[in-house]
């Protein structure tokens, strides 16, 4: 593994996006988006990837590197043209959610620059996805899985990928993908520029860097168990009897929050109570349909749900601005999990809360894993109503008016006919 290199801003001031040298059309599309000045992450990057290095980088969530990676790889692409089912960028991410936040943050420079993106994922249409590679995509987000069903189809062919990149290859690791990564590596130009980032690089990230990457440029921006200076993390440890009234009284908040359960079950229990209770909640897990996870997704972000209860499928990927509260409902299995859970507030320097409900039992061991994740926690004993849980959350009292449940849409019929075109060819259609 190459040393690490602790990046810090020049004697001579941070640079400007022009003074990295990206593109023109870039340029302009930044300063349209209201981005100026680049992210330590972007800073540290940019100069080396532009150039044509290899890149091993490490940051904390929230700090940037989708752009610093994205920009990257559009900037590499300008200029050339993709030719049907063979992409010439790739983006390899480990959840369908943090494939779409990346697809919608590089879009605007994408079209600055006159190229295609779009993404690759379980859940949605196969058919419509090679539809799209069919007609030429210059940059591929995709998640392994769905990927790899492609290249076997041979829907995408990736021997013309210029250059790669592997976003939250320790996330990939933990969920068991790296198997499938190395396979569609393996698929790619030997010789093409590879850019991986991982909160940690040990373990079998550190055999993918050893294996896929060139005389890599490494850069950090900050500990991968640093305590972010805009975050504040408390231990409230609460009577188990009372833990259900505290967490109605933090979700009736006037705030986006998001709460963090164990399971899937205990995902939609809490929002039927929470609802029950006359919390606007919506649930987010991996037992959903993929466009039922994209619409709590979409209503959290506008607005109309002020409650997000997720498992950890939103601990990465979940990029929303002003999420100002994030609560361990059930806390974290590992320190790891307990980092990317509250990275989900005080994102890009905003400022944010990170609260975990403890009962006395579990209040030891959680203390020692917040410790083994770098966080100094201030630990507080709280019940339902106390002054203390108003100030740190701003919970207050639930309406305890019972929320409507959105009517569900009509099912569609599904009906199936067959027979012969004007042509004689026999044909199938499927009402849609």
């Amino acid at each position: 593994m190459p040393a690490e290199v602790l990046w810090t801003v020049p004697e001579t001031g941070m640079p400007t996006f022009a003074d990295l040298g990206l593109p023109a059309p870039v340029l302009r599309a930044l300063t349209a988006g209201g981005f100026t000045t680049p992210f330590p992450i972007q800073a540290a990057t940019l100069p080396e990837t532009l150039a044509g290095r290899d890149l091993l980088g490490r940051a904390q969530t929230g700090s940037g590197k989708t752009l610093a990676f994205g920009l990257a790889l559009l900037s590499r692409l300008d200029g050339g043209r993709s030719q049907a089912r063979r992409p010439r960028g790739l983006v390899l991410v480990p959840t369908r959610e943090l494939a779409q936040q990346v697809v919608d943050a590089v879009a605007p420079y994408a079209k600055a620059l006159g190229l295609t993106v779009t993404a690759v994922v379980g859940g949605l249409s196969f058919h419509r996805q090679a539809a799209e590679l069919q007609r030429g995509v210059d940059l591929l987000v995709a998640t392994p899985g769905r990927l790899t069903d492609h290249t076997k189809q041979r829907t995408c062919d990736l021997s013309a990928v210029e250059v790669t990149a592997v976003d939250e290859a320790d996330r990939m690791a933990d969920m068991g993908f790296l198997p499938q990564v190395r396979a569609i590596l393996d698929l790619t130009p030997a010789d093409g520029q590879r850019l991986l980032f991982s909160a940690t690089l040990d373990g079998e990230v550190a055999t993918l860097v050893r294996r896929y990457l060139h005389d890599p440029v490494t850069r950090a921006v900050a500990s991968s168990t640093a305590q972010v200076e805009t975050m504040d993390h408390h231990l409230l440890v609460v009577d188990s009897a009372a833990k259900p009234r505290v967490v109605v009284e933090i979700a009736a908040r006037d705030a986006r929050t998001i709460l963090f359960v164990r399971t899937k079950h205990g995902v939609d229990r809490l929002v039927k109570m929470l609802r029950r209770q006359g919390v606007v909640a919506g649930a987010l897990h991996g037992g959903k349909a993929q466009n039922a996870r994209n619409r709590a997704i979409a209503e959290f972000k506008e607005g109309r749900t002020p409650v997000l209860v997720a498992t950890d499928v939103a601990a990465r990927g979940i990029h929303i601005d002003d999420v100002s509260l994030v609560v361990h409902v059930d806390p974290p299995a590992d320190p790891k999990d307990y980092v990317h859970r509250a990275g989900r507030t005080a994102r890009a320097g905003e400022s944010g809360t990170v609260v975990t409900l403890v009962t006395p039992p579990e209040q030891r061991e959680v203390e020692r894993l917040t410790r083994q994740a770098g966080v100094r926690a201030t630990v507080t004993d709280v019940a339902p109503g106390d002054t203390s849980l108003v100030e740190i959350t701003g919970a207050r009292s639930p309406s305890g008016e019972p929320v409507a449940e959105a009517p569900k849409p009509a099912p569609v019929p599904r009906r199936r006919t067959t027979g012969r075109g004007r042509s004689g060819a026999r044909v199938r259609s499927r009402a849609a």
